[in-house]
């Protein structure tokens, strides 16, 4: 394939998120795996503090914390200046330069600032295609309070919780942790409502572990979840698709931890991947056929990575959370998942960047201007 027909492709990733570091890690397998053959690709670093990054291997730049040779960039929400721009400093201050058309974004970033909504928001105003969902499906997809409000409202079984604000924890965390203890016995969570790749996260098992718990999860957003543990088997299933989406076969997760978190996701090999996971056809079919309904509940586009609890004891089915920029490193279970089930690391990106171009022309479908007929 000539240069002239391959797409241009943006790869962004980094961020300003607790999830910075899986974000690097992510995009160094995408970036990998993408196929060159069929794509140019533009690499595009966001820095803890929020900066646009363009240059030479902007991904090593990030993970060695040296990005002196690298320069400033930006996307404006101006439909009619498309394209990266690179921000040079020249005599008369910084002008804008334009890099190149980008045909494609692939966002690459997990948590807030990249996975909740607001860079779809950007992405939307510069009318560009991007992979993932929308501005809706993202934020609701991220906030795990109002998600298992919407999973309830479409009769979707989901993990008993409360929301705690985090001025009332600092405020009276005595009267925050009579609130959490509503919610049922020990052992609880605490996590943040808007972060991923279990950041934040903490099991508790007395009134003390609650105090530290909240206070923890605190740090990383003004919204705090606590809900209530169960004897589960750590069910996921992979999700791709639009209007049709197609799910992949389950996966379960046994950490060698209490609970998986983001030690045991990325820093201890101990724990165990089971794909497909060992469960009975009818609890596999019933998981993947929530995993559907909850992904066309939050209107969700391109791909997500769906979390079950199967109670051990009872036999009950939880739906967990939604990640709809699921992690892409050599260990996530997204690639893994789909890999099991016939799809290739090279397709499913490809598919993805495919499923981004449709979406993209459905909206263009939309009516900007409305005339009435007389």
């Amino acid at each position: 394939m000539s240069d002239d027909k391959k797409l241009n492709v943006g790869v962004i990733f980094g961020g300003r998120s607790g999830e910075h570091a899986i974000s690097l890690m992510s995009a160094r397998f995408i970036l990998s795996t993408l196929d060159q053959r069929k794509y140019n690709l533009t690499q595009i670093g966001i820095s803890l503090q929020g900066d646009w990054l363009v240059g030479e291997d902007v991904l090593e730049a990030l993970i060695s914390k040296n990005t002196s040779q690298l320069s400033g960039a930006t996307l404006l929400p101006d439909p009619s200046r498309s394209g990266l721009r690179e921000i040079k400093t020249t005599e008369q201050g910084e002008v804008l330069e334009q890099m190149v058309d980008l045909d494609v974004l692939f966002p690459v970033l997990h948590g807030t600032f990249g996975e909740d909504g607001t860079l779809q928001g950007l992405f939307e105003m510069a009318e560009v295609a991007y992979v993932g969902a929308g501005v809706l499906g993202s934020s609701l997809g991220m906030d795990k309070g109002v998600f298992s409000d919407v999973m309830r409202a479409n009769e979707i079984p989901i993990v008993e919780q409360v929301v705690i604000l985090r001025g009332n924890i600092q405020e009276n965390i005595q009267s925050a942790t009579d609130i959490a203890e509503q919610v049922g016995d020990y052992p609880l969570f605490t996590k943040p409502a808007n972060l991923g790749s279990s950041v934040g996260i903490s099991k508790v098992k007395n009134r003390s572990d609650l105090i530290e718990g909240l206070l923890d999860a605190a740090q990383y957003d003004r919204r705090v979840v606590v809900q209530k543990g169960h004897n589960v088997h750590e069910i996921e299933v992979a999700v791709i698709g639009n209007d049709q989406p197609e799910v992949s076969v389950c996966g379960e997760i046994r950490p060698e931890a209490e609970f998986y978190s983001y030690e045991a996701k990325y820093h201890d090999d101990r724990s165990k991947v089971i794909i497909p996971a060992d469960i009975p056809e009818e609890v596999s079919d019933e998981i993947r056929k929530l995993a559907i309904k909850a992904f066309k509940a939050v209107d969700l586009a391109g791909l997500a990575r769906v979390d079950f609890f199967l109670d051990k004891d009872s036999g009950e089915i939880y739906l967990n959370e939604l990640n709809t920029m699921p992690g892409f490193t050599q260990i996530s279970m997204f690639p893994m998942l789909w890999e099991a089930s016939g799809l290739s690391n090279t397709a499913l990106l490809d598919r993805l960047i495919e499923l981004a171009i449709e979406r993209k022309a459905d909206r263009d479908e939309n009516k900007r201007e409305f005339k009435r007929s007389d």
